[in-house]
């Protein structure tokens, strides 16, 4: 298939498979006229792809992951679960970090309408 065709399977746009490919994710056939043809499983190597990147992982990391996987044959490896283990490492510190600004929000919310209720009754 063409790059088109594997955009419309997708949803990816033709300059991110490009990127992918830059990036050694993608590896599609050369035809003579320079064009590039995709292999039928480069629809779920996208979507992997797209499935990685929407964990927040680089495209470093998915790099590894995909060699991984193709190197043992097996769609989940070992090597692996220090990326996995990190990303959630830094999923929580994000928690922290936002439930903290959230509840720093609330508490000035709270202030401020507790001093409108105040000026109001003092009127």
């Amino acid at each position: 298939m063409n790059i088109g065709e594997l955009s419309s399977l997708t949803g990816a746009s033709i300059r991110s498979l490009r990127y992918y490919e830059q990036k050694g994710l993608l590896s599609p056939f050369r035809k003579d006229n320079g064009y590039r043809e995709y292999a039928p499983f480069a629809v779920e190597q996208v979507r992997s792809i797209q499935l990685y990147l929407n964990l927040g992982l680089s495209t470093d990391e998915i790099a590894g992951i995909l060699q991984c996987v193709l190197k043992n044959k097996e769609a989940f490896c070992e090597e692996v679960l220090p990326i996995y283990r990190q990303k959630l490492q830094d999923i929580d510190e994000q928690i922290e970090l936002l439930t903290n600004i959230r509840q720093n929000l609330t508490d000035r919310i709270d202030a401020i309408l507790l001093e409108r209720s105040i000026s109001g009754q003092e009127e």
